[in-house]
């Protein structure tokens, strides 16, 4: 049975946990271990999500989509992950929604919120990172020059994931020279690209082998030619409004290890139950039992700071430091949980057709990103605490 939420929740939330729960049913292990065997993208799952709506929930319901908080995004985050499932082939869809939902004009709002709704476009690109600036986004270098009635994009874009599988782009790029601005927080902006027709047209997309299959990739501009209308907002107001995205981000993907962490413990607790050793199970030994009630316990404090910055964001408010905090005690409960699961197993742990290794190698990806344990300390340090930059 599957782990059950610390938060009290309506009936419209349990309601989706049930449906996302039976969504997931349909796609077990052996799906993805095929799946993470060659590398290859889920699309028979995202596909399902789509049509049952999941992936559109943050949508207005006049754009075709459930017009969920997101609170509700969470849960479905969280129950696909609990599921055993694999959220990061779709995740993007919600937390860049956020940034076209807030700042995108009517115009782009009519002309691709109902696509996005129906499935007929995939909105999962976002295009932030680079390789020479790293978590350091106001020393980007990927630069937009007007012309006219288009933008020319020159630069590169680096961990990109899901771009050879989204037709849609949300992209930063500056707009004006560093040293042209008081602040280095102007100049950027923000652009909604339509890939489709700029693979091959300006964009190189390469893909990134990596630990886990996570369809990541790095993309090149070389004079890309881009229409005017693709800009979201005002130029040079672009890192106000990315940051809204990376909010709604930080808070998804904690409630992804929210629900990363219930699994590992869910299948500990199972596994400690029904093994058997020196004639009884291995869970009667407080060797084995006390790792996996401290999981427990770590997860469902983290549990409730990942709905306090959900429902913060969903208020309107600022929830800079609640979901920093939010994305770190829950990557570190899941990565704990992750850990402990394996260290239950024993060597079964580093079986393949047990999952858990899988699983294993998937969760230790939040440690890093979206963005490093160090860099949210800092952050806290600074602006919660008052305490000197330090970087």
């Amino acid at each position: 049975m599957l782990l059950q939420s610390a938060m009290h929740e309506n009936e419209d939330l349990q309601e989706i946990r049930r449906a996302v729960r039976a969504l997931c049913e349909e796609f077990p292990g052996a799906y993805w271990r095929e799946k993470d065997r060659k590398r290859a993208y889920p699309g028979e799952f995202v596909d399902a999500l789509t049509k049952a709506g999941f992936l559109a929930a943050l949508i207005p319901e006049e754009f075709g989509g459930s017009g969920l908080k997101l609170d509700a995004a969470a849960v479905i985050m969280e129950e696909i992950q609990a599921s055993g499932c694999n959220g990061a082939a779709a995740h993007a869809q919600m937390y860049v929604m956020n940034t076209l939902l807030r700042y995108g004009s009517e115009e782009q709002k009519n002309s691709y919120l109902p696509a996005i709704a129906a499935g007929e476009l995939r909105l999962q690109a976002f295009g932030v990172s680079e390789p020479t600036s790293g978590t350091d986004t106001l020393s980007l270098r990927t630069f937009a020059r007007r012309d006219g009635d288009e933008y020319v994009v020159s630069g590169q874009k680096i961990w990109t994931s899901r771009a050879e599988h989204s037709d849609l782009m949300m992209l930063l790029a500056r707009t004006t020279p560093r040293e042209q601005v008081d602040s280095k927080t102007e100049g950027l902006s923000v652009f909604l690209v339509d890939m489709r027709d700029m693979v091959g047209n300006g964009m190189t997309i390469k893909p990134i082998r990596t630990m886990m299959n996570h369809s990541t990739t790095e993309i090149f501009f070389d004079d890309m030619r881009i229409p005017a209308a693709a800009l979201v907002g005002e130029e040079g107001k672009g890192f106000r409004y990315i940051l809204s995205g990376m909010n709604a981000e930080r808070i998804l993907i904690g409630a992804e290890c929210i629900g990363d962490a219930k699994w590992f413990i869910e299948r500990a607790t199972h596994y400690a139950n029904s093994r058997e050793v020196f004639g009884h199970p291995i869970g009667k030994n407080q060797g084995v039992q006390f790792p996996i009630a401290r999981c427990y316990a770590q997860m469902r404090a983290a549990e409730l700071m990942v709905h306090h910055a959900a429902q913060t964001y969903d208020a309107g408010s600022n929830p800079g430091a609640e979901a920093n905090m939010a994305k770190m005690l829950a990557s570190e409960a899941s990565w704990a949980a992750a850990d402990m699961c394996v260290q239950t197993h024993g060597g079964f742990g580093f079986a393949e057709e047990y999952d858990v290794e899988r699983k294993f190698r998937e969760a230790r990806l939040y440690m890093v990103a979206p963005i490093s344990t160090n860099l949210i300390l800092s952050y806290l340090a600074e602006h919660v605490l008052g305490l000197p930059r330090s970087y």
